[in-house]
Protein backbone atom coordinates (compact mmCIF):
# COMPACT_ATOMS: atom_id res chain seq x y z
CA UNK A 1 0.00 0.00 0.00
CA UNK A 2 2.87 2.74 0.42
CA UNK A 3 4.31 2.06 -2.34
CA UNK A 4 1.56 3.20 -4.17
CA UNK A 5 1.61 6.22 -2.17
CA UNK A 6 4.41 8.05 -3.16
CA UNK A 7 6.42 8.69 -6.62
CA UNK A 8 10.30 8.09 -6.13
CA UNK A 9 13.11 10.19 -8.32
CA UNK A 10 16.39 10.51 -8.52
CA UNK A 11 17.16 13.72 -9.87
CA UNK A 12 19.50 16.34 -8.89
CA UNK A 13 17.67 18.97 -6.74
CA UNK A 14 19.58 21.71 -4.99
CA UNK A 15 16.05 23.11 -3.54
CA UNK A 16 15.20 19.57 -2.26
CA UNK A 17 18.67 19.16 -1.11
CA UNK A 18 18.55 22.29 1.00
CA UNK A 19 15.43 21.56 2.24
CA UNK A 20 16.48 17.94 3.47
CA UNK A 21 19.61 19.32 5.03
CA UNK A 22 17.64 22.09 6.74
CA UNK A 23 15.05 19.16 7.95
CA UNK A 24 17.63 17.11 9.07
CA UNK A 25 19.43 19.51 10.96
CA UNK A 26 16.37 20.54 13.13
CA UNK A 27 15.59 16.96 13.48
CA UNK A 28 19.29 16.38 14.81
CA UNK A 29 19.15 19.58 16.71
CA UNK A 30 15.76 18.71 18.55
CA UNK A 31 16.93 15.02 19.32
CA UNK A 32 20.55 16.06 20.96
CA UNK A 33 20.87 17.80 24.41
CA UNK A 34 24.02 19.00 23.28
CA UNK A 35 23.17 20.71 19.63
CA UNK A 36 20.25 22.26 21.44
CA UNK A 37 22.08 24.19 23.73
CA UNK A 38 24.73 25.47 21.62
CA UNK A 39 23.92 29.59 20.18
CA UNK A 40 22.28 30.24 16.56
CA UNK A 41 20.73 27.44 13.68
CA UNK A 42 22.00 24.63 12.66
CA UNK A 43 23.01 26.88 9.30
CA UNK A 44 24.26 30.23 11.63
CA UNK A 45 26.78 27.52 13.24
CA UNK A 46 28.53 26.43 9.74
CA UNK A 47 30.68 28.69 8.57
CA UNK A 48 32.98 28.60 5.86
CA UNK A 49 36.47 29.28 6.39
CA UNK A 50 38.71 29.85 3.47
CA UNK A 51 42.82 30.50 3.55
CA UNK A 52 45.22 31.11 0.85
CA UNK A 53 48.49 31.84 -0.36
CA UNK A 54 49.08 34.08 -2.73
CA UNK A 55 52.60 34.49 -4.65
CA UNK A 56 53.52 37.87 -6.67
CA UNK A 57 50.78 39.61 -8.26
CA UNK A 58 48.14 37.38 -6.94
CA UNK A 59 48.90 33.99 -7.80
CA UNK A 60 46.88 31.25 -6.29
CA UNK A 61 50.10 29.14 -4.36
CA UNK A 62 47.89 27.35 -2.41
CA UNK A 63 44.96 26.92 -0.38
CA UNK A 64 42.91 25.68 2.24
CA UNK A 65 38.69 25.32 2.19
CA UNK A 66 37.26 24.48 4.70
CA UNK A 67 34.39 25.29 7.71
CA UNK A 68 33.55 25.24 11.29
CA UNK A 69 30.53 23.79 12.94
CA UNK A 70 30.28 23.78 16.86
CA UNK A 71 33.29 23.31 18.15
CA UNK A 72 34.87 21.66 14.92
CA UNK A 73 37.16 22.88 11.99
CA UNK A 74 36.81 20.23 8.97
CA UNK A 75 39.37 20.99 5.85
CA UNK A 76 37.43 19.82 2.94
CA UNK A 77 40.24 20.60 0.58
CA UNK A 78 44.10 21.87 1.39
CA UNK A 79 46.54 22.34 -1.98
CA UNK A 80 49.76 23.57 -2.44
CA UNK A 81 51.13 24.36 -6.12
CA UNK A 82 53.71 22.02 -6.94
CA UNK A 83 56.23 24.48 -7.12
CA UNK A 84 55.85 25.32 -3.43
CA UNK A 85 55.48 21.83 -1.82
CA UNK A 86 58.32 20.81 0.67
CA UNK A 87 58.74 24.57 1.81
CA UNK A 88 56.46 24.37 4.64
CA UNK A 89 53.44 26.37 2.84
CA UNK A 90 50.89 23.62 3.35
CA UNK A 91 52.10 23.49 7.11
CA UNK A 92 51.38 27.54 7.35
CA UNK A 93 48.08 27.30 5.49
CA UNK A 94 46.48 24.54 7.90
CA UNK A 95 48.01 26.23 10.94
CA UNK A 96 46.67 29.86 10.07
CA UNK A 97 42.97 27.97 10.02
CA UNK A 98 43.72 26.17 13.01
CA UNK A 99 43.95 29.51 14.89
CA UNK A 100 41.41 31.24 13.08
CA UNK A 101 38.95 28.42 13.89
CA UNK A 102 40.19 28.20 17.53
CA UNK A 103 40.84 31.91 18.65
CA UNK A 104 37.42 33.51 16.24
CA UNK A 105 35.42 30.74 16.56
CA UNK A 106 35.96 28.73 19.33
CA UNK A 107 36.75 25.13 18.17
CA UNK A 108 38.18 22.98 20.28
CA UNK A 109 38.91 19.75 17.64
CA UNK A 110 39.87 19.75 13.37
CA UNK A 111 38.73 16.65 11.07
CA UNK A 112 39.76 15.86 7.53
CA UNK A 113 39.71 13.22 5.12
CA UNK A 114 42.60 12.17 2.88
CA UNK A 115 43.76 9.26 0.81
CA UNK A 116 47.19 6.86 1.14
CA UNK A 117 48.36 9.01 -1.76
CA UNK A 118 47.78 12.15 -0.83
CA UNK A 119 48.97 13.42 2.54
CA UNK A 120 48.29 11.34 5.77
CA UNK A 121 51.90 11.32 6.54
CA UNK A 122 52.05 15.41 6.19
CA UNK A 123 48.92 15.56 8.77
CA UNK A 124 50.49 12.91 11.41
CA UNK A 125 53.77 15.51 11.42
CA UNK A 126 50.79 18.20 11.97
CA UNK A 127 49.48 16.63 15.14
CA UNK A 128 46.61 14.61 13.70
CA UNK A 129 45.70 11.21 14.59
CA UNK A 130 44.07 9.06 12.19
CA UNK A 131 40.49 7.75 13.25
CA UNK A 132 39.15 5.68 10.74
CA UNK A 133 40.69 3.86 7.63
CA UNK A 134 38.53 2.56 4.97
CA UNK A 135 40.61 0.56 2.63
CA UNK A 136 39.57 0.42 -1.39
CA UNK A 137 37.44 3.43 -0.77
CA UNK A 138 37.86 3.72 -3.93
CA UNK A 139 38.92 0.67 -5.17
CA UNK A 140 42.76 0.60 -4.54
CA UNK A 141 43.35 3.45 -2.58
CA UNK A 142 42.57 3.60 1.38
CA UNK A 143 40.80 7.17 2.57
CA UNK A 144 42.43 8.10 6.29
CA UNK A 145 40.22 10.45 8.63
CA UNK A 146 42.14 12.03 11.14
CA UNK A 147 41.76 14.53 14.22
CA UNK A 148 43.55 16.79 16.09
CA UNK A 149 42.70 18.44 19.36
CA UNK A 150 43.72 22.34 18.79
CA UNK A 151 42.31 23.55 21.63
Amino acid sequence: MVSRMFRIEAEVDRARRDLLRTRLRADNTAASPVLRALRGTPGERELPLHVWALHGSGELAGGLVGHTWTTWLHVTYLWVDERWRGAGLGSRLLAHAETLAREERGCLDSRLETWDFQAPEFYRRQGYDVVCVIPDYPPGITEYTLTKRIA
